[in-house]
């Protein structure tokens, strides 16, 4: 298996939330079902700490890395910069073509939304929030998008909504297709950080981010 494959492979193992937030990683499990040795998995968790979603511990092995408070408040606070800038840039290179494949996902997205198909309903909302962002057409700002929302996608995209939120989150989406449609940069930019914000106190007053606690050590099958 190539060095990226398994990097791929245990980030998905661990944004999907089969180790979760302080979990020892168990890596003879994981050596196990990748059919990889200790060198190649120890070599993809120094990646992962890199982006930070793992946390080395000297001598010690490692763990899915915790999010406090005030990690998801940074971490949201540059999300929100990040995407207004991308609806910004979008709305000056976006094609037609491009507008009217995220406008099908948004149909689809809100069809989820009526069906209370959560799952899908998160999965068609990421899927617009990247092709946003795409369509800016910034491979640095695509990274660093890709690198800070990894750390927040579980909370992010699994949070459970009230239904009075899950509405408002809809009505907020169809601001942004129609500002998109519309090529207004600043009015979509305004729209993005106001929504991002809203999903930010939702995700705190949750109480998805980790608070200081015993290690858990997890045995993944």
């Amino acid at each position: 298996m190539l060095h990226e494959d398994v990097v791929g492979r245990i980030r998905t193992i661990l944004l999907d939330g089969e180790i979760p937030p302080g979990a020892r990683i168990p890596e003879r499990e994981l050596c196990e079902r990748l059919g990889i040795s200790r060198t190649p998995l120890r070599e993809a968790l120094k990646v992962l700490a890199a982006e930070g979603l793992v946390q080395l511990l000297p001598h010690r092995g490692s763990r899915a890395a915790k999010l406090t408070d005030k990690d998801m408040r940074d971490l949201f606070e540059v999300c929100q910069g990040l995407e207004a800038l991308a609806g910004e840039l979008a709305c000056e290179r976006i094609t037609d073509a491009e507008i009217d494949e995220i406008a099908a996902a948004h149909a689809a997205m809100v069809q989820h939304y009526r069906d209370g198909d959560l799952i899908q309903y998160y999965r068609g909302n990421r899927a617009i929030h990247e092709a946003i962002v795409n369509a800016a057409g910034n491979p640095v700002l695509a990274g660093l998008y890709t690198s800070v929302t990894a750390r927040i996608r579980r909370a992010r995209y699994v949070t459970p909504m009230t239904p009075q939120r899950w509405a408002l989150a809809v009505k907020e989406h169809e601001a942004i297709l129609n500002a998109l449609q519309r090529r207004d940069g600043t009015g979509l930019s305004h729209i993005l950080r106001a929504h991002l914000r809203h999903k930010r106190e939702e995700v705190l007053q949750a109480g998805f981010a980790e608070t200081e606690g015993n290690d858990l050590t997890l045995r993944i099958a």
